[in-house]
């Protein structure tokens, strides 16, 4: 028998640091810690390393490699002495959408895609650069390295080396990485801070960032989509749904993807292929936010939905409550339409919030699809994966089969495969089992209930914001 070999993976979230260790050779799920991170859109970078800490991070005895994953697109600009010359900027942060739209006007929007592989957006970090060297350029005068948030917990795990190191997946989040030549765009880099800056090294998806001084191998780590993937061994046609803080729609392909309207973001997956992505700010987060308006908390809040009438009798939320992403409105507010009397109950609020996330998803999913993007069937993940009111629309709206997997850290699992390949010297893809529950559900033969709301979701999206 092959001996026990033990990995960690990593996903320093939005929200939190979650850590997995894992058998190397089988997948088996030995052991999970979590931290939290501050809420916010911007974070002293050191928090993520407290929670790292926290969730155990240095206790990690017996652990041959470890990997990194972590949202994207954070802006953590460095002075010459490796400090942060402001918060990191999150992905989640829409103060930079005036740069965005400027940097896109500047190239063209067809440039962006064909060039680069995504549209600039308020999310990505050429347009946080951009920010901070128009507001303050004091302190864009003073950075020397630009670094992601996995970038930059790999450089503190191997004691901020000379050189830091990232991956492929991550740097395509970037605006100024080019999917398509596989080289960093340092052009648009100076265009947006004013300057040149040091970026990491783009490693490739088994290659080894390095060892620390206890002896672990560190792998080249990832974004966390991408770490999603690898965790979940997606395939042709399958498409990933993840409903967490944000939400994110995704698929592994190799076609290329170039869509100059900026909805789809042509990024790299975290294996050599590509990871079309569409991503909404407003997640899990606007359940939350209904919820705390009824006064009750997210258990009783499914409940509630699940009183209504599934089309929640033509009640509708526009759930743009941080602004959105996808379309690219950032300063949208949420707006509740179709209201009557009838209508104006608690449970028909809370469904109406459930239809508003998912018919924005709904959105994203047809936008892959009009790339070219094969559907078979959809992954539902993320926290609120679980709630039994979206399980109880998903299949309908969407219109194909949706899976959902056993609940699982899998943006961490991810991470601990990704080491596990690193381990091995990137000889074999670790062939491990996706656990997969007997709940499968398909869409229903009749689901003009769903196509009647979808309709009316895009006619209100398009009345008040013309999209």
């Amino acid at each position: 028998m092959r001996a026990r070999r033990v990995v960690a993976g990593v996903d320093s979230s939005t929200q939190s640091c979650k850590i997995v260790t894992v058998d190397a050779n089988s997948g088996e799920l030995l052991h999970l810690r979590s931290a939290p991170h501050p809420d916010g859109t911007s974070i002293d970078p050191e928090r993520w390393w407290d929670a790292f800490v926290a969730a155990g991070g240095d206790e990690l005895d017996g652990v041959a490699a470890l990997g990194v994953s972590a949202q994207q697109h954070g802006m953590v600009a460095l002075d010459e002495a490796g400090q942060p010359v402001h918060e990191a900027l999150l992905w989640n942060d829409v103060r930079s959408a005036p740069q965005a739209a400027a940097l896109t006007d500047q190239y063209g929007a067809a440039t962006w895609a064909e060039e680069v592989g995504v549209v600039p957006v308020a999310s990505f970090t050429i347009t946080k650069l951009a920010w901070l060297a128009q507001n303050r350029p004091e302190l864009a005068a003073r950075v020397e390295q630009v670094l992601l948030p996995h970038d930059w917990l790999t450089w503190n795990l191997l004691g901020r080396p000379a050189e830091a190191t990232t991956d492929r997946s991550d740097a395509s989040g970037t605006g100024y990485f080019s999917v398509h030549s596989n080289e960093y765009r340092p052009d648009l880099l100076e265009a947006a801070l004013g300057r040149s800056a040091r970026l990491p090294r783009v490693l490739g998806p088994a290659e080894r960032a390095g060892v620390t001084t206890s002896g672990v191998i560190v792998s080249a780590g990832a974004g966390d989509n991408a770490s999603a993937a690898l965790g979940l061994g997606i395939g042709e046609g399958d498409v990933v749904v993840s409903i967490g803080t944000s939400g994110t729609v995704f698929a592994s392909t190799q076609a290329r993807i170039a869509d100059a309207s900026g909805s789809v973001a042509g990024f790299a997956d975290a294996a050599g292929g590509q990871l079309p992505l569409l991503a909404t700010i407003n997640g899990a987060r606007t359940l939350v936010a209904t919820a705390q308006m009824l006064g009750v908390d997210i258990e009783r809040f499914g409940a509630l939905a699940g009183q209504s009438p599934i089309d929640a009798d033509g009640l509708l939320m526009l759930p743009y409550l941080d602004g959105e992403r996808t379309p690219n409105l950032p300063d949208a507010t949420g707006s509740l339409t179709g209201m009557r009397r009838a209508n104006m109950t608690p449970a028909h609020l809370a469904q109406a919030s459930v239809l508003g996330v998912v018919c924005s998803l709904a959105d994203a999913l047809d936008s892959l699809r009009g790339q070219g993007v094969a559907v078979r069937q959809v992954i539902l993940i993320g926290g609120a994966s679980q709630s039994p009111a979206i399980q109880k629309i998903a299949a309908d709206v969407f219109g194909v089969p949706v899976v959902l997997p056993a609940p699982g850290e899998y943006v961490a699992l991810g991470a601990a495969r990704q080491a596990a390949w690193a381990l091995d010297g990137g000889t074999d893809f670790p062939d491990w089992p996706r656990g997969i529950t007997a709940r499968e559900f398909e869409p229903a033969a009749d689901r003009s209930w769903a196509q009647a709301v979808r309709s009316n979701y895009a006619a209100q999206r398009l009345a008040l914001y013309g999209v």
